[in-house]
């Protein structure tokens, strides 16, 4: 499948994209990106040179990804939402040696004007509400909301609250698709689909 790129998107020479990706008008994609099949680019996207991106992944309007950043397959980037690379940036202070790598797991959704600060890990298919600033390693199928974001419950596959407490043993399904999960020790994990 071909990729389609806008006249006024710029895709540096040597950046690698799938088949399928759609680069929407100007973004700018750096030379050493590194980007899967199917990929989606809106408005005013930025990706940087270290940066790495699975397959499908839906990055929104007026997204910057910075170098030292990950985000695995079907990952969800939603409007003016934030990355970070460098935990106390100074004007006057160069630290580029000092970036601190993050890294979204598969399925994960990052809503609307979040805030992702370097150095952190947001687990497989976890649930970033809108405006959340999120500082600290987040769990898989984990529902963060809040600034400073805390975890306020725990999300399915499909993007559907689960009816589990935060903590302890117990089971849910999603009421979408069906699939059961368990909860044990503070995590979830699906147990069938």
């Amino acid at each position: 499948m071909a990729i389609k790129v806008h006249a006024s998107a710029i895709v540096d020479e040597g950046a690698v994209l799938g088949d399928g990706c759609r680069v929407w008008h100007f973004v700018h994609i750096s030379a050493g990106a590194r980007i899967g099949c199917d990929c989606s680019f809106g408005q005013n996207v930025y990706v940087g040179n270290d940066v790495t991106i699975g397959d499908n992944v839906k990055i929104q309007n007026n997204v910057s990804v910075y170098d030292a950043v990950e985000l695995e397959s079907d990952v969800f980037c939603g409007p003016s939402m934030v990355f970070t690379n460098v935990y106390n940036p100074r004007s006057a202070v160069t630290r580029k040696d000092e970036y601190r790598r993050t890294l979204v797991r598969q399925g994960a959704t990052l809503g609307a004007n979040c805030t992702i600060v370097c150095g952190t890990t947001v687990g497989r298919y976890a649930f970033v509400g809108a405006g959340a600033v999120i500082n600290r390693d987040v769990p898989d199928f984990a529902l963060m909301l809040g600034v400073p974001a805390r975890q306020a419950g725990w999300m399915s596959r499909f993007g559907e609250r689960l009816a589990l407490p935060l903590d302890g043993e117990a089971e849910a399904v999603c009421p979408h698709t069906q699939d059961r999960y368990q909860l044990r020790g503070g995590r979830v994990t699906l147990v069938s689909a």
